[in-house]
C-alpha cells in the first residue's frame, strides 16, 4: 500500500516537531519534507508534489490563506495537492477565506493527534474534514448564501464552503426520535470533538460502547464520518 506523502508548512518549531512525530507513528504516512514558511514550502511541494500539504495561516512571510491559493492555482500537476489548514483561528473571516482560496479540510491547532490523523485520511481520500468546532460557522455560511456565488469576475476563487457542505447533509429533516437519548449525548460531544477516549470518560462507558453507538449513529444519519454526522446533526437540530 502507497503511502500518503505530507509537507509540513508551520513556523512555531515545537507545534511542527510534535506533528510531524505524531504523523510518523502511523505507517501510512510519511512527512517528506516541512519548512517554516510559505516559501520554503512552496519549493518543497514543487520539487516532491505531496499528497497532502498541511499549513499553518500565520506563516511569517505570507498568509497561509494566500499560499493556499497559489498552490490551487499552479499548474495541473502540482494542482492535485489536497490542503489541510491548521490553526488557532476560528473566526467567520480566517475560515471562510481558507474554504474560498481552495482548502480541502480545516483543522484547529488543539485537535488530538487521532482526530489529526483521521483528518489526513478523510482529506487524502478526496472528502473534506472540517473540525467540528468550526463546522457551525460553515453551515451558516451554506444556509444564508444556498446559491453559489458568483465567482466569474475571479475565476480562481474557488466555493468549497458551500458545495463541501452540500456534500455533508441530506435535504431531508432528522426525526430527533431516530436516536436514542443516549445516542443523542454521545452526537453532542462527536459535534464538540470529543474522542471516543473522552467521551467514554464523560459518559461513564466503555470505549467499545462509544464506538458502537457512534456506529449506529452513523448508520441512522446516514453519514459516512463523524464530520458528517456533526453537521447533520447541526443542520437539522438535533444538537445546539
Amino acid at each position: 500500500m502507497s503511502k500518503i506523502r505530507v509537507v509540513l508548512i508551520e513556523d512555531h518549531d515545537l507545534t511542527r516537531v510534535g506533528i510531524r512525530t505524531a504523523l510518523q507513528q502511523r505507517e501510512e504516512i510519511e512527512v517528506i519534507g516541512e519548512a517554516a514558511n510559505a516559501s520554503d514550502g512552496m519549493k518543497l511541494l514543487k520539487n516532491n508534489l505531496p499528497d497532502i500539504a498541511i499549513i499553518d495561516i500565520g506563516l511569517p512571510d505570507k498568509d497561509g490563506i494566500e499560499l493556499t491559493r497559489e498552490i490551487k492555482s499552479a499548474t495541473t500537476e502540482e494542482s492535485g495537492i489536497k490542503v489541510l489548514i491548521l490553526t488557532l483561528r476560528d473566526n467567520k473571516e480566517a475560515v471562510l477565506a481558507a474554504f474560498a482560496a481552495g482548502a480541502d479540510s480545516y483543522c484547529m491547532k488543539d485537535i488530538k493527534f487521532d482526530n489529526l490523523l483521521e483528518a489526513v485520511r478523510v482529506t487524502h481520500n478526496g472528502n473534506a474534514w472540517i473540525d467540528p468546532a468550526i463546522a457551525r460557522i460553515v453551515l451558516q455560511q451554506a444556509q444564508q448564501n444556498p446559491a453559489k456565488p458568483d465567482t466569474t469576475s475571479n475565476p480562481e476563487v474557488k466555493t468549497p464552503a458551500t458545495t463541501s457542505i452540500d456534500s455533508l447533509h441530506s435535504e431531508e429533516i432528522i426525526d430527533p426520535y431516530t436516536l436514542t437519548e443516549r445516542e443523542l449525548e454521545v452526537l453532542q460531544l462527536i459535534v464538540e470533538g470529543c474522542s471516543n477516549a473522552v467521551i467514554a470518560e464523560r459518559l461513564y462507558i466503555t470505549v467499545g460502547t462509544v464506538k458502537t453507538h457512534v456506529r449506529n449513529i452513523l448508520n441512522k444519519l446516514c453519514a459516512d464520518d463523524r464530520t458528517q454526522a456533526a453537521v447533520r446533526a447541526l443542520r437539522s437540530g438535533l444538537v445546539g
